[in-house]
């Protein structure tokens, strides 16, 4: 039996709102939360009219990173996710809006699929407002692609120097423009490496999120558990910091008299006397370089949760860079050179556009036929909420071997959001509304790459039966077909991708055939969900190119794809539903 682990935390769902409060109580001369999400944590001396504003965030568990770096000189604000998972756009929003001194928003976040949906979302829609967006998704981890796919990299603790030359050009007045080109360059000029030593768990389920043997370390683990390049017997502290140097040098081609700043970042549970050891022979390398370190930091700025390990990141200066990274800050994770007082110039607040949908509906012109009423549906959804819940530790378990170990947490709690909206639905509410107003649900609620791509879903779906009351055979196979043309247009994966999508597009496909061969709503969901299920079991042989799995390659292999499981589960859940409504309906006289 797998030991659960400890942690000092009421209830796991509440984490989050209770790690923000006591954050910014913490720091409460710096620190402030706007927005309704309650979940932009801003600067109290950051905005200001006339500045871009930086606004920074990503999941839960890496403190101090991302509510750390909010601060004069720095980030302007941060949007807060769950904990491994991206920020909701409506979150990002907050953190924009609050950020938005009227000369443009720069968002700055690491590049994982779930934050380059939901950061891109919220940017279409800070830009449809009027306000110039930018987007810098940093990608510092050489272990996640080669360099010829240096644009597919993950961003771990190079984010460091990205927002700290980002911050203090917005400080300095540049404009958006140039702010932007500045953090990119310090994102070219970023390099990173890792070792994991030993696994973190999450708060909802409090299990290992990867194994690793007492005697092994991990080269290149990413800092949501994904895993690394290849796994090695443990090391001394000199060969690891030596292995991790050599591929971080081969890129960044140093030479006698270049400089440098650089970061050795604990991941969570390695000790101070572990991370300065490796400086110390970092330190003799770059030495026998004749390279200079302009700056250096040493601790934890980026972690894991309790993850066992530690990573080393070199950012290449010029005089520029070295200019911007000496710039004054001040956030409650940095404080660089003396602080100048607080800004007296003036920060107006920014009118939020909410656009509402006035399309009404003509009840005439609907079609009654077909067995799933609004009320069936509802109940449909609810026991689709059920079967998430049951299975939410088996999902997080094949999300842990490919991924990060949050799937199965991140849709149990997309789903637990959307149960009280169900509660609040008006009687006379339809499939297709119905079908919106969970997108919408699951979207504030999550983030993540789930949150995006099921938005995008349940909205297409709910278009493609906006003409129905009730759903006939014909009429679900076109909603099931909408869950699956959403999820494509949004994430973009293709089949064969080891995704969600190798579940729903055969689901999709199925159901399209048995409606035309005069299935009824049973017989339709029914192939849907046989069709779902062989394509989750499909996705084991095939090798991910898609999300946080496809840095594994061949490593992918021979496991099943969580998303695709999950796809799987909702669909069984639908049909246990419907079967047993149907075997309690009255026989007809």
């Amino acid at each position: 039996m797998t030991p659960r682990s400890k942690k000092l935390i009421n209830a796991p769902e509440a984490i989050i709102p209770e790690f923000i409060e006591g954050y910014v109580a913490a720091h409460a001369a710096l620190l402030a939360v706007e927005g309704p999400t309650g979940r932009a944590i801003v600067a109290r001396h950051g905005p200001r009219d006339g500045k871009v504003g930086i606004v920074i965030g990503g999941g839960s568990g890496h403190e101090p990173a991302f509510a750390g770096y909010v601060g004069r000189g720095l980030a302007d604000a941060a949007a807060v996710g769950n904990v491994f998972a991206s920020p909701s756009p409506a979150q990002i929003l907050d953190a924009g809006r609050a950020a938005d001194g009227g000369a443009g928003v720069l968002l700055l976040y690491g590049n994982y699929t779930g934050d380059v949906l939901n950061f891109t979302m919220a940017a279409e829609e800070l830009g449809a407002e009027g306000t110039p967006v930018r987007q810098v998704a940093v990608t510092d981890d050489i272990a996640s692609a080669p360099a010829e796919r240096r644009a597919e990299r993950r961003g771990v603790a190079g984010d460091f120097f990205v927002f700290k030359i980002a911050g203090a050009a917005a400080d300095l007045g540049e404009p958006l423009p140039r702010v932007e080109a500045l953090a990119r360059r310090a994102n070219d000029n970023c390099r990173s490496m890792g070792v994991a030593l030993g696994p973190c768990s999450l708060p909802q389920t409090g299990t290992p999120n990867f194994r690793i043997g007492d005697t092994e370390m991990e080269i290149g683990m990413g800092i949501h558990g994904e895993p690394g390049m290849y796994r090695a017997p443990l090391a001394s502290a000199d060969a690891v910091t030596d292995d991790l140097m050599q591929k971080i040098l081969a890129e960044l081609s140093l030479s006698a008299g270049d400089r440098v700043a650089v970061l050795v970042n604990g991941l969570g549970a390695t000790t101070q006397l572990e991370l300065f050891l490796l400086f110390r022979r970092l330190r003799q390398i770059l030495d026998g370089l004749g390279v200079t370190i302009h700056a250096s930091w040493v601790g934890e700025y980026a972690t894991a949760l309790e993850m066992a390990g530690a990573s080393i990141t070199l950012l290449r200066l010029d005089d520029e860079l070295a200019r911007l990274l000496d710039h004054p800050c001040r956030s409650p994770a940095l404080t660089v050179g003396v602080e100048a007082p607080p800004p007296t110039a003036r920060r107006t607040a920014r009118r939020s556009i909410r656009r509402e949908d006035t399309a009404a509906t003509d009840a005439a012109a609907l079609q009654a036929g077909g067995r799933i009423t609004p009320a069936l549906f509802v109940a449909m959804m609810r026991a689709v909420a059920a079967e998430i819940r049951q299975e939410r530790d088996w999902l997080s378990q094949l999300d842990g071997v490919i991924g990060d170990g949050d799937h199965g947490v991140t849709m149990d709690i997309g789903w637990s959001a959307v149960l009280p909206e169900l509660d609040r639905l008006e009687p006379e509410v339809l499939i297709g509304a119905i079908s919106e107003r969970i997108g919408q649900t699951f979207l504030a609620a999550v983030g993540a790459s789930s949150g995006p791509l099921y938005a995008g879903a349940f909205r297409q779906a709910g278009r493609a039966v906006q003409d129905r009351l009730n759903l006939d055979g014909a009429a679900l196979a076109a909603w099931i077909t909408g869950i699956s043309d959403g999820i494509l247009a949004r994430g973009g994966a293709s089949p064969g991708d080891k995704t969600m999508i190798d579940a729903w597009l055969p689901a999709a496909e199925a159901a399209t055939a048995a409606a035309a061969a005069g299935a009824d709503e049973i017989g339709v969901l029914t192939a849907a969900r046989d069709a779902a299920e062989a394509g989750m079991r499909r996705t084991a042989g095939i090798e991910s190119r898609r999300g946080r799995s496809a840095k594994l390659g061949a490593r992918s292999l021979g496991h099943i794809d969580p998303g695709a499981a999950s796809a799987f589960v909702s669909l069984r859940a639908m049909a246990r539903n419907l079967v047993r409504t149907a075997a309690a309906e009255p026989a007809a006289p």
